[in-house]
């Protein structure tokens, strides 16, 4: 009668080293953000500055506070109806691409503008400027605040938009959080499993017992 071989119980996995998930987790943010940054066109951004004077019979609180109301309308119809003859866009372009903001402290308004040519952006910053001007000046009977240039944007020398050096960076540390994350997560090991495993005899044991049967 032949007796069956003893077979030895296959091993328990391995455990992944926790170091190699992080390693995953920086490798793959770190294509992706590449990635991103690479494939996202580059866009520019001008600023143009106007400043509110006040008139002899105003003061420089008046000033201030039309400063902040033509902030405001900056981007209205009426300013970009005109402004777009300047700029050579549609008004659409310049409503979604122009943002102006004001500041607290001085009679200063930033018509800033962003497109992915550094000389349209420009344009579109100036036009705006201008028309606001335009527009703020028709009044100044009325508000005695008279609206100048101050400044004129500048054609950009470099985007403004992140470099894909700079998203791959940001998607390396958004990877390796991720992947520090799941191994605070993960299921650990119950201590009954940790001591099965150390008692299965391994291949060669299980021969050797084999043998001597």
């Amino acid at each position: 009668m032949t007796e069956n071989p003893i077979r030895a119980p296959r091993p328990f996995p391995r455990a992944i080293p926790p170091w190699s998930l992080l390693a995953a987790g920086v490798l793959a943010g770190g294509l992706l953000g590449g990635a991103y940054g690479e494939l996202t066109p580059r866009s520019y951004s001008a600023t143009s500055y106007v400043v509110a004077v006040p008139a002899d019979k105003s003061d420089t609180a008046s000033a201030q506070g039309f400063a902040q109301a033509y902030g405001r309308v900056a981007t209205q119809l009426a300013v970009l109806g005109d402004a777009q003859m300047w700029a050579g866009v549609p008004v659409r372009t310049l409503q979604n691409s122009v943002q102006t903001e004001t500041s607290p402290d001085a009679p200063m308004i930033a018509v800033s503008a962003t497109s992915p040519h550094a000389l349209q952006a420009t344009d579109m910053a100036n036009a705006v400027a201008r028309s606001l001007i335009r527009h703020a000046n028709d009044t100044k009977g009325d508000t005695n605040v008279e609206l100048l240039q101050f400044s004129r944007a500048l054609k950009p020398t470099a985007p403004t938009s992140a470099s894909p050096k700079v998203t791959g960076l940001v998607g390396a540390s958004a990877g390796g959080l991720l992947g520090a994350l799941v191994l605070l997560v993960r299921p650990r090991r119950r201590p009954e499993e940790s001591a099965l495993q150390a008692s299965v005899p391994g291949p060669a044991v299980a021969a050797d017992v084999h043998g001597q049967l």
